[in-house]
């Protein structure tokens, strides 16, 4: 990891993987611009977030073909901000949920080579770049071989249309197996204070492989911040949070109150709970010797600068100790349905 001194707001900066792209040790998460947490209500605050991301050093820019109310919105969102950045912006997107038209809530999974390419060419076109930095196949599809999904996103990679691969909420053998066809440059997961099953398995696993880390949810969707408790009445209708179990009924409740030594700290610290859970899964990368880049996700500056200041954060060990136990005191699991996810297959 280096750091850059000549500006004091600038985060440090760190590899994906062994030969990958120079990023910031923070990423930002733009599906929320568009999609999922209730509507936008100041789209102009939202890609001045993205402006303000690049002048603090934030250059990895998360999204996915299916982040939208329609395929492809919310890569058509920050398509300009990219094309006006280019040489800067590390870009990733990823390809593989599939919505059905009848019922836009319910999602399917595609890995098959021809989808791939697909996919990839679309969004190619959506984001008006000639290559996608950083390929993510987004949840893996068993019912198709992992080394034809893997080859097809490779010959993707020796076409130039593709830069580097990612997986997303792969098992351990799953990253060997895919590492095996290609080298793979991240894998991305859910992991925070409150979900902590890539541990078992999958983050022992990057670190032997040299394969970067990019934790999603790294504030538990919100709730790590202390900014609500229940979902049910304080978030909009169109929220996909309210279809999660760890934020319906008693279990919302159960888990505020998990927050309290996250609390504690922040007020000792002068800083805010989110900085301090988000400090947590900074500090994963020197505890473990890997590269662990997370990407919160917000649509404001003024919380892209507090979730950027966290990377200055360093817990004591006494601190990791009082947040140790949280993780195996949460109610309900982070979707309620956990095959799509690592856990549910490892």
């Amino acid at each position: 990891m280096t750091s850059n001194t000549g500006n004091s707001q600038k985060i440090a900066t760190t590899r994906l993987g062994a030969d990958g792209p120079e990023v910031g040790v923070q990423g930002l998460g733009c599906m929320g611009m568009s999609f999922a947490y209730g509507p936008t209500e100041d789209p102009d605050e939202a890609r001045a977030t993205l402006e303000r991301a690049l002048e603090l050093g934030v250059n990895l820019f998360d999204t996915a073909n299916v982040y939208g109310h329609n395929e492809g919105d919310n890569e058509k969102f920050i398509a300009p901000f990219i094309q006006s950045h280019r040489d800067e912006v590390v870009l990733a997107t990823k390809y593989s949920l599939t919505r059905d038209p009848d019922e836009p809530t319910k999602r399917g999974i595609r890995n098959d080579p021809p989808y791939i390419r697909r996919c990839a060419e679309d969004s190619l076109r959506r984001l008006g770049i000639e290559a996608i930095d950083l390929y993510y196949m987004h949840r893996r599809d068993v019912s198709v071989p992992l080394e034809e999904s893997v080859g097809a996103m490779a010959e993707l990679v020796r076409e130039g249309k593709v830069r580097y691969l990612g997986l997303s909420e792969v098992t351990a053998a799953e990253l060997r197996t895919a590492q095996d066809v290609h080298p793979i440059a991240a894998v991305q997961s859910e992991w925070s204070l409150f979900s902590r099953d890539v541990e078992d398995a999958v983050v022992e696993t990057a670190r032997e492989l040299g394969v970067a880390f990019v934790p999603y949810s790294p504030l538990g969707r919100g709730f790590l911040t202390g900014s609500f408790v229940n979902a049910e009445t304080e978030l909009t209708s169109d929220d996909f949070r309210n279809t999660q179990p760890r934020f319906t009924g008693g279990n919302a409740s159960a888990n505020a109150a998990l927050l309290e030594p996250v609390r504690k700290i922040a007020e000792s610290r002068g800083a805010t709970p989110g900085q301090i859970a988000l400090a947590w899964v900074q500090q994963q990368a020197a505890l473990r010797g890997m590269t662990v880049v997370p990407i919160p996700g917000t649509r404001r500056r003024s919380r892209l600068e507090e979730n950027a200041a966290a990377t200055r954060i360093e817990l004591t060990g006494d601190e990791l100790a009082l947040l140790e136990p949280i993780a195996g005191q949460v109610a309900g699991d982070r979707y309620a349905d956990m095959s799509f996810t690592s856990a549910g297959r490892e």
